[in-house]
């Protein structure tokens, strides 16, 4: 059976990173299979929608329809990866969801495959919801998001546990650079000639990051 993937991109902080790694993701999939479903779940934080628009829509968990609106469309098996940049505020309600309802053994039966990226930080609020996490899923399907930028410093050994993503951190006017809307990833890789730029590596190192995962992810599965 052919398997779906669906990368939920989460942590309860704000401005940890997530729409950053959930674009770069989104890109990589948009370039590596024509096509992509990005769902934005998010208040005040940069918005995937901003950057992504042709192929982001928003979603909605504060209420029952936004959220069996949102679950029938995570369900399908239509070999279209699904990415989701869940804000913090939608965190709890999420996963409260996700448990209540079964999701995880449902996308399991139906040929849909959950990876939770799991953005790390050193606070309580994160070290609880990444405990509650691990109760829920099994090993191979949480991944925890090293960003560098927002974790400068060891990673809190519970979450080593699991597997690590590790994102490196940009200089300040790099940053800048690729927080503009307008910004593609995949576009600079194309359109800038000198591969030995920090940031043309920087990208290049990521998506082989992502797409090393993807291939682990349909090994453990097959």
């Amino acid at each position: 059976m052919r398997r779906t993937p669906v990368y939920i991109i989460c942590s309860p902080r704000p401005l940890v990173g997530k729409t950053l790694i959930a674009r770069l993701l989104s890109e990589l999939l948009l370039l590596k299979d024509g096509k992509v479903a990005a769902f934005d779940i998010n208040l005040k934080e940069p918005s995937l929608l901003e950057f992504l628009p042709r192929v982001t829509e928003t979603a909605e968990v504060g209420d029952t329809f936004g959220k069996m609106a949102l679950m029938d469309r995570l369900i399908v098996n239509d070999a279209v990866a699904k990415v989701i940049d869940l804000g913090f505020h939608a965190f709890d309600e999420f996963f409260k969801m996700s448990d209540e309802i079964g999701f995880m053994k449902e996308a399991a039966r139906r040929g849909v495959s959950p990876i939770i990226l799991f953005v790390a930080d050193t606070d309580r609020t994160s070290a609880r919801g990444y405990a509650m996490l691990q109760q829920q899923l099994a090993p191979a399907a949480l991944v925890t998001i090293d960003n560098e930028y927002v974790l400068r410093g060891e990673l809190p050994e519970a979450m080593a546990s699991s597997r690590v993503l590790r994102i490196a951190a940009l200089p300040v006017f790099l940053k800048t650079y690729i927080d503009r809307l307008t910004f593609s990833f995949t576009d600079y890789l194309r359109n800038e000639r000198d591969s030995s730029t920090e940031l043309h590596q920087w990208v290049r190192k990521n998506y082989f990051s992502f797409r090393e995962l993807e291939l682990d992810l349909m090994l453990q599965r097959s």
